[in-house]
């Protein structure tokens, strides 16, 4: 018996001894961040800020990959594969959470494929209208849409976008039969609320900022819990009577389920650091974003919290992109 209990514990010891050295040798080469979207998106230009802050932090190369297709889905099953060496990353965004909800065939499972390693950023969207809509806020909008029942539409950059089920959250919460119209993407999108084709639209912050600004549309409200430090008068939804609305696009960076604790804790400890400094803070704020550098704990709740809350919000709108 002794002897049993003194080789457990030499095997315990030896794998705390081996995941140590492992953390301290890494890294040892370069590391790869997969985008699975375009470059140019909010994804990737998230990825690229942390990508060259980290190689900077690591003192090595540190490489994006775009691999766009299905939503996300294609490059995020990819780094679901990879080897469990912390050398390939992902940053994804919103989009990691709804489209297994989204697919008929899912190719990844959020929360059992991926070790999340930490929030580093939420870029909430602004509920705007069309001047010519006669709303002033969120209240007159659902009192507007319950008195005229399919008459309200608003535009979405595709079917699951992120606008899109920020309408569909809305529009559940309060009961109306307000109109989904999607678009191919958020220009088409914007082109249609400016010209009035649609009246309502929960738009990108970045995107909204300088036509509210200009007096083209008419912000409501934003859609997360905090309000946006570049629109700090602004309330948000649920301030603004709907409680517990809440709707961004978020960016969160994540390894393949299994990598070592102490290479994870690593990364984390970076990452946080990189999105907590005041230069990237104020980088964010300029974008209509704001920087977070989570827990990895934090994020991981967020991530199961987000999946749950999005499955039912598109089994009850039925929407579907296959």
């Amino acid at each position: 018996m002794k002897t049993q209990v003194l080789r457990a514990a030499c095997a315990a010891l030896l794998l705390t001894t081996t995941a140590t050295a492992t953390a301290q040798a890494y890294p040892a080469g370069p590391i790869r961040i997969v985008v699975p979207f375009p470059a140019g998106g909010g994804v990737d230009t998230a990825g690229r800020l942390l990508g060259t802050k980290l190689a900077e932090a690591i003192g090595r190369p540190v490489v994006i990959d775009n691999r766009a297709g299905a939503n996300g889905m294609i490059g995020s099953e990819a780094v679901a594969r990879a080897p469990k060496d912390g050398y390939t990353l992902m940053v994804n965004g919103a989009n990691f959470v709804t489209s297994p909800s989204l697919y008929s065939k899912a190719l990844y499972d959020p929360l059992r494929d991926f070790e999340a390693i930490s929030l580093l950023a939420h870029a909430p969207n602004i509920l705007v209208v069309h001047p010519s809509l006669p709303v002033k806020n969120v209240r007159e909008l659902i009192a507007f849409a319950k008195a005229r029942p399919g008459d309200i539409l608003f535009a979405g950059s595709g079917s699951g976008s992120t606008p899109h089920l920020a309408g569909e959250l809305f529009r559940t919460l309060t009961g109306t039969k307000m109109v989904h119209v999607p678009y191919r993407g958020t220009g088409p999108a914007i082109t249609a609320i400016l010209s009035g084709e649609v009246s309502t639209m929960f738009m990108p912050a970045l995107t909204a900022l300088p036509l509210i600004q200009g007096g083209r549309i008419r912000a409501l409200a934003v859609t997360s819990l905090e309000r946006l430090p570049a629109l700090p008068e602004l309330a948000t939804v649920n301030e603004s009577g709907l409680k517990g609305y809440q709707s961004s696009q978020w960016y969160g960076l994540l390894a393949p389920a299994g990598t070592p604790a102490d290479i994870l804790n690593l990364l984390n400890g970076h990452a946080a650091k990189i999105m907590q400094a005041a230069d990237m803070q104020e980088r964010m704020k300029n974008s209509g974003s704001v920087a977070v550098g989570s827990t990895r704990e934090v994020f991981a709740k967020f991530v199961q919290s987000e999946f749950t809350k999005w499955a039912k919000v598109i089994k009850a709108s039925g929407a579907t992109v296959d």
